[in-house]
């Protein structure tokens, strides 16, 4: 059993290196010598254990009933024995009898030391908990300490972090000694305690970087209305303003682009588009693909698509690499989005002379427009060029002969007609 000074010293420590009470501490210790007190050499006692606060002593007494036949001397006491100290105790009393602690055993030793362990554990939870619960979906900042299997540990204070390989950054390295800012993302509870798990590829972590740079925003004159992230590639954010004074885009970028810079700095060189927000889907389309153009677009209520032509050379811009772009840009809006090439003024009157060719064909007997289609694609563009055609012409073009006798006849038959 430690000494009062030894006693102490644990309890001084705990108060100042950990922050937890005196009090609490001395309350998770006695109950556990109480308890493995019964567990001990003289397994039976039923003890009151305290501790003195300023001191550390410990005095230890055992409770017994006053009895006038024993039968469990670890619990009951004869009154003869009683009186001779208070002879105003009656049977049936209880009594406190003071004990030396060295006697509870080598087993209520080792409790006194486990209760310590498990009430540090058991603070270090709670408080780990009550000093972050509030801080979630805020911006934290900390000390790289070690990297394994792809995760980061990270010091806030004098707790860590998890910052898993899923919410990290692609391409970000970090080694120890660093410092990270992160988003504090979620407290797992787990079954070794809650776990401050951080995050820099969620969107809220840009979010929460434009509000803290960004005063319109943080004031609310500014609103981000939408927002769509692919980490380490880019962002879209879409902002509108309450005060017609103010203009939202220019708000977030800032004189000379210096505060979306920060924020582009902050995330690795990851792009930041921001894009003035409208009610109208045409609008909001034209601003997130600028500089591309959008053609002729087809808005489907019904199935939330967008259908529209851009020019061959802002395919590129629209599409994005691996058509990242145009996922961002669906996200951003919220609709689906149908993007094709426009057709050049040649390409629209060669499409033209093959649609007419194809619907002079189909209106032969037997020729349906499949067969048409085949045909003027071959350069069988009229009636008028099967003058000279034979069956093996059509078979080096790709048909076979049952087709091929099949197209000349109905062709003959058309023109006899």
């Amino acid at each position: 059993m430690k000494t009062g000074s030894e006693i102490l010293a644990v309890l001084e420590y705990m108060e100042k290196e950990k922050g937890i009470p005196r009090s609490t501490m001395i309350n998770t210790v006695t109950e556990a010598i109480r308890s493995a007190a019964l567990k001990s050499i003289n397994a039976g006692y039923d003890v009151r254990v305290e501790i003195n606060p300023k001191t550390g002593n410990l005095q230890a007494w055992s409770i017994l009933e006053v009895v006038d036949s024993v039968s469990d001397p670890h619990s009951q006491v004869h009154i003869s024995k009683v009186r001779e100290t208070d002879p105003h105790v009656n049977i049936g009393d209880v009594i406190e009898r003071e004990i030396d602690p060295v006697t509870l055993g080598r087993i209520a030793a080792q409790g006194a030391r486990q209760a310590i362990f498990q009430g540090i554990r058991n603070f270090e939870r709670e408080k780990l908990y009550e000093d972050f619960k509030n801080s979630v979906g805020d911006i934290v900042s900390g000390i790289v300490r070690r990297q394994d299997m792809g995760n980061i540990y990270v010091e806030l204070g004098k707790s860590e972090a998890l910052l898993p390989q899923r919410e990290r950054i692609p391409g970000e390295e970090y080694v120890p000694g660093d410092r990270i800012r992160c988003l504090l993302l979620a407290i797992d509870q787990t079954p070794h305690g809650p776990e401050i798990i951080l995050s820099r590829s969620h969107g809220r972590f840009v979010r929460r970087l434009l509000e803290i740079e960004v005063t319109e925003i943080a004031d609310g004159t500014v609103e981000i209305v939408s927002m769509a992230r692919e980490p380490g590639y880019r962002t879209k954010i879409a902002v509108r303003s309450k005060d017609p004074k103010v203009d939202p885009v220019g708000s977030c970028v800032g004189a000379r682009g210096v505060r979306i810079r920060s924020i582009v700095k902050e995330l690795g060189g990851e792009k930041i588009d921001v894009i003035r927000y409208s009610d109208d889907p045409v609008a909001f389309l034209q601003e997130a693909i600028h500089p591309a153009v959008p053609l002729n677009v087809k808005l489907d209520e019904v199935t939330h698509q967008m259908s529209f032509e851009v020019r061959e050379e802002d395919l590129a811009v629209a599409i994005g690499k691996r058509g990242l772009n145009a996922r961002l840009t669906s996200r951003l809006l919220g609709w689906r989005l149908d993007i094709k090439k426009a057709e050049s003024e040649q390409e629209k009157s060669l499409n033209k002379k093959i649609q007419k060719a194809t619907e002079g064909l189909n209106n032969i007997p037997g020729i349906d427009d499949a067969l048409a289609q085949r045909l003027v694609a071959c350069g069988f563009t009229d009636v008028d060029v099967f003058d000279d055609v034979t069956e093996e012409d059509l078979q080096d073009a790709g048909f076979s002969l049952d087709e091929s006798r099949f197209i000349l006849e109905n062709i003959g038959k058309f023109k006899k007609a």
